[in-house]
C-alpha cells in the first residue's frame, strides 16, 4: 500500500518527540532532519520536502509551542496541519455545468489507467452523485480502446459513444455532445487518445477537444508508481493544456506515495480522486486530511463509516440489532453479515483505517487471509435450513455431512458453532447493559456489532 514506508518513518519519528514534557530548538531540529529523509525516501520532489521542513521548523520553534504543556503533541500537530495543507488542505469537489451535460475530459499517457478510471469515475458519480454519465470512446489510436471501453460501459450497463477509429476524436466529441443533449444526459466523460510520452500532435488534439467542448473540468490520469515521472507529466500537461485537477491510480500498489505529495504542491492543481484497485468501485474522491491523518497513524474514521454507509443496508443493520436484543440471531443472519462485511473491501485495509491502529505491533506485515471468509460461508451453505435456525440439533453425524459438503474438517465446523454461541452469548449481554444505561437516563448509543 502506498505511503507504509513514510508512515512508518514519520511515526516513528513523532514518537520519539510525542511524550516529551519539555522540547528544545535542537530536538525540533533532529526530528525535521528525520522527517526530511523520510520524505525523500518516499520520492517526494526535492523542493517541495525542502519548503515542508521549513515551514514546519518555523511553526514548531515558536515560543507557544516549546513552552506550552504538551509542545510534543503541538508539534505534531502542526505537522499534520502542513502535511494537509501540502496535499491541497480541503477535498476539491467537481465543477457542475450551470447548464447541463457537465463535460470532463480525461487526459494522460498510455499505460496510466486512463479507460479504466473513465469507467470508475462513470459508475462513482451515478452511484453516489445520482448522475446520468454518457461515455465517449475519444482515443482511436489505441489498439482495442474504444473496445475495451464499450465493454466498460456494458458491464457498468452504462451507454458509450463510439464511430469508430476512422473519425477525428475532435467530430465524435462534438455528436456525442449533441446526443448528452438529446437524451438528457448530465455528464459526457471523454476518453482521449494517450501517447507513450508528451507529443506535439498529441496536446494539439487536445486544445482542439478543449476548444470544441469548453470542459467543466480536465482530468489528468497519471500512474502513482512512476513516482516523480508523474510529477513531470502533470507539469507538462498542466503547462500546455490546463488541467483542473489529478487523478492518482494505483495508490494501492507498492509505491512510495512521493507524487500524491508532490503533484499538488508543483502544479497547484489538487487531487481530486485516486485509484484503489481493480474493481470499478475502486475510485475514490481525495481527502488530504484524512490522507495526512493515516499516514500520521492517527486513522481515518471518516472513510471507514462512508464505507460502512454505502455498502452495508441500514434496513438489515436495524432487524439484526432486533434479533440480537431478542436473542433470535440465526446461522443465516451471521452468513448475511459476513456478505455485508466484505463489500466493506480488504479487511487488513479497514484494520489501518481505525485510530491507533498503528501501535499494533507489525500491522503491515498483517496479511488477513479472505480465504478464511469463504471457509465460514462453505460451512454455513453445507447446511440445512433447519440445522441453520437450530445449531443445537448438530450431533456427529451431521457435522461430518457438512465438512464433506463444504470441503472442511470437522474441527473447523465445532470452531465455528463455538465461535457463534460466544458471540450470541457476549452480544446478549452487551443488549443488556445498554438497556440498563437507557433506564439510568444515560446516552442511547446506535447498536451494531458489525
Amino acid at each position: 500500500m502506498a505511503f507504509e514506508g513514510l508512515a512508518d518513518r514519520l511515526q516513528s519519528t513523532i514518537q520519539k518527540i510525542r511524550g516529551k514534557g519539555k522540547v528544545s530548538e535542537a530536538d525540533v531540529k533532529e526530528m525535521m532532519r528525520e522527517v526530511r529523509l523520510a520524505l525523500l525516501e518516499a520520492d517526494v520532489n526535492f523542493k517541495v520536502v525542502k519548503d515542508f521542513v521549513k515551514k514546519v521548523s518555523e511553526r514548531a520553534v515558536g515560543q507557544e509551542v516549546l513552552k506550552s504543556l504538551t509542545p510534543g503533541q503541538q508539534i505534531i500537530k502542526i505537522v499534520n496541519e502542513e502535511l494537509t495543507a501540502l496535499m491541497g488542505g480541503e477535498q476539491s469537489k467537481i465543477g457542475v455545468a450551470n447548464r447541463p451535460p457537465t463535460v470532463i475530459m480525461m487526459v494522460g499517457l498510455q499505460g496510466a489507467g486512463k479507460t479504466t478510471t473513465t469507467g470508475k469515475l462513470a459508475n462513482l458519480l451515478r452511484k453516489k452523485y445520482n448522475r446520468k454519465p454518457l461515455l465517449v470512446a475519444g482515443d482511436i489510436y489505441r489498439p482495442a480502446a474504444i473496445k475495451q471501453l464499450e465493454t466498460l460501459g456494458k458491464q457498468l450497463n452504462m451507454p458509450v459513444f463510439s464511430l469508430g477509429d476512422q473519425v477525428s476524436p475532435v467530430e465524435i466529441t462534438r455528436q456525442a455532445i449533441a446526443m448528452a443533449k438529446e437524451e438528457h444526459h448530465d455528464v459526457v466523460l471523454i476518453d482521449t487518445a494517450g501517447r507513450l510520452h508528451v507529443d506535439e500532435a498529441l496536446m494539439d488534439e487536445l486544445k482542439d477537444i478543449k476548444e470544441l467542448t469548453k470542459p467543466d473540468e480536465i482530468f489528468l490520469v497519471v500512474d502513482a508508481m512512476t513516482g516523480q515521472d508523474a510529477v513531470n507529466v502533470a507539469q507538462s500537461f498542466n503547462e500546455q493544456l490546463g488541467i483542473t485537477g489529478v487523478v492518482l491510480t494505483k495508490l494501492d500498489g507498492d509505491t512510495r506515495g512521493g507524487a500524491a505529495l508532490s503533484i499538488r504542491a508543483v502544479t497547484e492543481k489538487p487531487i481530486k480522486f485516486v485509484g484503489l484497485g481493480e474493481k470499478m468501485d475502486a475510485l475514490e474522491p481525495f481527502h488530504p486530511e484524512r490522507m495526512a491523518s493515516r499516514i500520521l497513524g492517527m486513522g481515518d474514521v471518516l472513510t471507514l463509516i462512508e464505507k460502512a454507509q454505502s455498502s452495508i443496508d441500514e434496513e438489515k443493520a436495524k432487524e439484526l440489532e432486533q434479533k440480537m436484543r431478542t436473542a433470535s440471531f440465526t446461522l443465516d443472519d451471521f452468513l448475511e453479515q459476513l456478505g455485508q462485511v466484505r463489500k466493506l473491501g480488504p479487511l487488513d485495509e479497514l484494520l489501518k483505517m481505525m485510530p491507533g491502529a498503528n501501535k499494533i505491533k507489525g500491522l503491515n506485515n498483517i496479511q488477513i487471509d479472505e480465504k478464511q471468509i469463504s471457509h465460514v460461508e462453505a460451512i454455513i451453505q453445507s447446511m440445512t435450513k433447519e440445522e441453520k435456525l437450530r445449531p443445537e440439533l448438530l450431533n456427529s453425524s451431521r457435522k461430518r455431512r457438512i465438512a464433506k459438503g463444504s470441503g472442511r474438517t470437522v474441527a473447523e465446523v465445532n470452531r465455528l458453532l463455538k465461535q457463534f454461541e460466544d458471540m450470541k452469548k457476549m452480544m446478549k449481554q452487551m443488549s443488556g447493559m445498554q438497556q440498563k444505561v437507557k433506564k439510568k437516563g444515560g446516552f442511547k448509543f446506535p447498536f451494531n456489532p458489525f
